[in-house]
């Protein structure tokens, strides 16, 4: 993800919502009940909108917080809940260091990121990456994704187009670092 590119469109959770309903297309989601909740959610922080999602952890927290192991780690790399055997105690939304998980208390489910398993088989991206006008989203294997990590951090601080965000703390000292009280 870059999120730099992301203009918070919100593509990507219409098309993750659709790829998750039952007729997978917008003319019959409109009209489902209950409605598919999306598995991103793009936030505003600050200047910028970030795509939020599972980042399918290496050694994810909430597969070993599970209480029932509801939440597995598949050989492909996808994190997924089982949601048959979740029971909603919902300590994986506590532990994930991005709040990823939701639990939806009306319909008694945790939604959460399986990568579009149906699209990835058939050679698809997903349907988050595929929606996204921008290429803020990206699908990498894992080899790709450590080069591009690299190289995007080092190349936008280099460029200076990544600026070290500053604390409100620090900023209110630079304002008052001139006045002298004493």
């Amino acid at each position: 993800m870059d999120f730099t590119r992301c203009v918070g469109c919100r593509s990507c959770e219409i098309a993750c919502a659709i790829e998750h309903s039952v007729s997978k297309n917008i003319y019959g989601f409109i009209f489902e009940e209950p409605k598919t909740k999306p598995r991103i959610k793009v936030y505003k922080i600050e200047d910028y909108t970030i795509p939020i999602t599972c980042r399918h952890c290496d050694e994810p927290l909430c597969l070993k917080i599970c209480p029932v192991n509801a939440i597995e780690k598949l050989n492909d790399g996808r994190v997924i809940c089982n949601v048959t055997k979740c029971i909603g105690c919902k300590l994986c939304t506590l532990v994930c260091p991005i709040g990823h998980p939701v639990y939806d208390m009306k319909l008694r489910i945790l939604i959460k990121c399986d990568l579009c398993p149906d699209r990835v088989s058939k050679g698809m991206l997903p349907a988050c990456v595929e929606a996204c006008p921008t290429k803020a989203l990206m699908y990498l294997e894992p080899e790709e994704l450590s080069k591009y990590k690299t190289y995007s951090i080092i190349h936008r601080l280099i460029s200076e187009e990544i600026k070290p965000i500053e604390s409100p703390i620090s900023k209110i000292y630079k304002m008052y670092k001139d006045v002298s009280w004493w």
